[in-house]
């Protein structure tokens, strides 16, 4: 192996060495020759010494490649194994180079098609500012991410990440962001709605109260009662509405809990219809049961299953036509669930509504719910109960004959212990 030597330490070393033979051959002595030999091995030791810290390399080693070019230069992996990478990314991710999709993985594939593979990535991605990072002037030189929409269905919300290789490589993932979105929507309207569901009858009561501090007016017995039944009406409606937030609000903290106790469902039904048909109200009468007593206990939360058994019927009564059946039926539905459905017979609702039913503060009728007492938070509790239970919201309504909603519950496992409520 041959050395190339580095510092002008080392080209004195060598001069020393030649000078010292040239004065044991001038003159002939032993000691010069020995003197010249030890000089000789002490030069050697620094240039061995050298060599190990990096002083002296040999000449045939490679210098180290440069960063800029690492990726074309010096693959650090095979091509197998960066499609194995690129294929266990979860998200859409797929590599361009010199302006076309080389390598995409399955997501990418369901996403933009098959096609795009060996395509112009501009002809994939038709965004201006995301063109200039992958062909245009900004292409290699830094990492860049933006939102974007187009991609996919149209209310889809993507965020785009572009990382350079190299500067004709670069490596793009797609991360969906319309969960993100829609949630941020999503509270947005609930705030919204919220604060218009409780200011309205908040400047009733407020208008009702200056009112009633006018001499004339307030000395009026007969107005003064009347303004006073509104305001209680609205103060109710006020108090409805915190109770359900605030039971929303506990439900969705214990969604991802599943609830551990024993439930008799069938009793609880029972039990919950007997409540409402002691009611005063002109359909106390019209609730009608048909239940499978031999229905097996499932897991549940036996207060919200109470209140979702509630606020079905209460719904159907409200809805329902006067003189019609609310049937409450309970049956077992297969092995492993059993069903639970709320059938009136009213107005029924048009199928463009069904979809929206379970949002918070949706209405058919505004102006008719808020008449009969709603909040617009009943079905959406409903939902939430189900899902925390694991279970699944059917609803089917035809105009003119009236609504049903069906619940599946699981039923647990016989070796499932189950603590009672």
């Amino acid at each position: 192996m041959s050395f190339r030597i580095l510092g002008p330490v080392s080209l004195c070393v060598i001069a020393t060495v030649l000078g010292s033979l040239f004065v044991a051959l001038a003159s002939q002595s032993s000691y010069a020759a020995a003197a010249c030999g030890l000089v000789g091995l002490f030069a050697t030791a620094i240039m061995y010494d050298s060599a190990a810290h990096g002083v002296l390399q040999p000449a045939d080693r490679a210098e180290p490649p440069r960063p800029d070019i690492l990726p074309e230069a010096v693959p650090l992996l095979a091509q197998p194994e960066v499609d194995a990478l690129i294929e266990a990314l979860p998200q859409p991710a797929f590599l361009v180079s010199d302006g076309r999709i080389a390598r995409a993985n399955r997501a990418t594939l369901t996403l933009l098609g098959n096609h795009v593979l060996g395509q112009d990535v501009r002809l994939a991605i038709r965004h201006p500012a995301v063109t200039q990072h992958l062909v245009g002037e900004h292409a290699g030189t830094e990492a860049f991410s933006m939102e974007l929409v187009g991609i996919g269905t149209g209310d889809q919300s993507w965020e785009i990440r572009i990382t350079p290789l190299s500067p004709v490589r670069q490596l793009v993932l797609l991360t969906d962001q319309s969960a993100r979105r829609a949630a941020e929507k999503m509270r947005v309207d609930f705030v919204a709605n919220a604060s218009h569901e409780l200011r309205t009858p908040l400047a009733g009561i407020l208008g009702f109260i200056e009112t009633l501090n006018d001499r004339e007016a307030g000395n009026d017995v007969a107005t003064r009662e009347r303004f006073l039944s509104i305001m209680e009406g609205e103060a109710r409606r006020m108090e409805r509405l915190v109770d359900d937030l605030m039971s929303l609000s506990r439900i969705e903290a214990e969604k991802f809990r599943q609830p551990e106790h024993r439930v008799d469902l069938c009793a609880l039904v029972q039990e919950t219809a007997d409540v409402l048909a002691r009611g005063s109200g002109p359909r106390a009468e019209d609730i009608t049961l048909d239940l499978d007593l031999g229905c097996p206990p499932i897991r549940g939360d036996q207060a919200q299953l109470s209140q979702l058994i509630h606020n079905l019927v209460s719904n159907a009564m409200k809805y329902g036509r006067p003189g019609t059946p609310v049937t409450v039926t309970l049956l077992r539905d297969g092995p492993d669930a059993i069903r639970l459905s709320v059938a009136d017979e009213g107005d029924g609702i048009a199928p463009e509504h069904l979809p929206r039913l379970t949002e918070r503060f949706y209405r058919v009728d505004s102006s008719r719910s808020r008449a009969m007492g709603g909040t617009g938070l009943g079905l959406a509790i409903v939902k939430h109960i189900v899902e925390r239970h694991r279970g699944r919201l059917q609803i089917d309504s035809v105009v003119g004959r009236g609504t049903s909603v069906r619940i599946m519950l699981p039923i647990p496992a016989q070796n499932t212990l189950l603590a009672s409520a």
